[in-house]
């Protein structure tokens, strides 16, 4: 096949793991760049007119779409689809695939690691050491053995954070509408449950126009005083407002925070100036591992829908 009559995959980042490439056969492989914008996108498609987009960065949506009549498939180098207009998708007989699970244990890890941040105030010695103080007389840190983590979705990701609560001796408690088949370690509540019997809540459900917000002003006024919050799923799922005064009061006692609203995350916004808040710039699935399985993953989901 000529290059010039070789279709195109186009992929919303500057690069894909070597063993995804290996993958593409005689399609050609076209990045947008690390940060690419609407009219980035809009442009290469109407240059390239892609038989499928792998989503790193950027969100695609009709405008995009529009640009490239010969599109049949958006795949997600990730779990997350919310950055792809699915119901303009669907409009266009255009399929949406995520690479699920590939990243699973990245994220669980990351959460788990946020998590023991909030609860042994790591950060906040660290800074206090390097600053010249010894704080062993007084600070105390949560013990998390016999405590409750509440998880908000169980796919996946859930799961895996689960079976490593368990083996610290935590009690684990969990929603999702969809689950089935759980772990005997894992008891399945309600959300009103899980809010009001959690000392630490860990978001792990997609984003979607019904779950926007969940976590608010009047969710954690529910919660129990002290509640330790952490999301490593989507930024959107959380009032942000909200989350900085219930710290301000202390029925938040610490969050651990790997998504936002709008990222990247703005110079100044009022999480920076949390003490009790650890942040990570979305890092949560970024690992060489997890390069390599999103990266196939996504390609093996466009191949499948483009030889059908």
């Amino acid at each position: 096949m000529s290059e010039k009559s070789k279709k195109v995959i186009l992929v919303t980042g500057a690069d894909l793991a070597d063993k995804a490439l290996s993958l593409v056969g005689d399609y050609e492989v076209v990045y947008a760049g690390k940060a690419p914008t609407d009219d980035d996108l809009v442009a290469l498609c109407r240059r390239h007119d892609p038989a499928a987009i792998i989503v790193r960065y950027g969100r695609v949506g009709a405008r995009v779409m529009d640009a490239a009549p010969s599109l049949k498939v958006i795949s997600k180098h990730g779990s997350g689809t919310d950055t792809i207009d699915k119901a303009a998708a669907a409009e266009r007989g255009i399929q949406v695939a995520a690479a699920a699970g590939a990243n699973a244990a990245a994220v669980a890890e990351q959460s788990l690691a946020l998590v023991l941040a909030c609860a042994k105030s790591v950060v906040q010695l660290d800074a206090r050491m390097r600053a010249g103080h010894w704080d062993k007389p007084t600070h105390k840190s949560l013990e998390l053995a016999g405590r409750t983590l509440g998880l908000v979705g169980l796919g996946a990701i859930g799961l895996r954070v689960a079976r490593m609560a368990h083996a610290m001796d935590m009690k684990v408690i969990g929603f999702d509408p969809y689950a089935s088949n759980l772990p005997p370690y894992l008891q399945a509540v309600t959300l009103d449950h899980l809010w009001a019997n959690s000392d630490v809540i860990s978001l792990h459900c997609p984003l979607t126009q019904e779950n926007r917000g969940l976590v608010n002003a009047e969710t954690l006024a529910r919660c129990r005083r002290g509640v330790i919050l952490v999301n490593t799923a989507r930024g959107g799922l959380i009032d942000e407002a909200a989350l900085v005064s219930a710290l301000h009061c202390g029925q938040v006692s610490a969050a651990g925070l790997d998504t936002f609203e709008s990222e990247p995350l703005r110079p100044g916004h009022p999480f920076t100036a949390e003490a009790q808040v650890v942040l990570s710039p979305h890092i949560g699935g970024v690992t060489g591992d997890a390069y390599v399985n999103m990266g196939v993953a996504a390609v093996k989901n466009v191949l499948a829908v483009l030889a059908s």
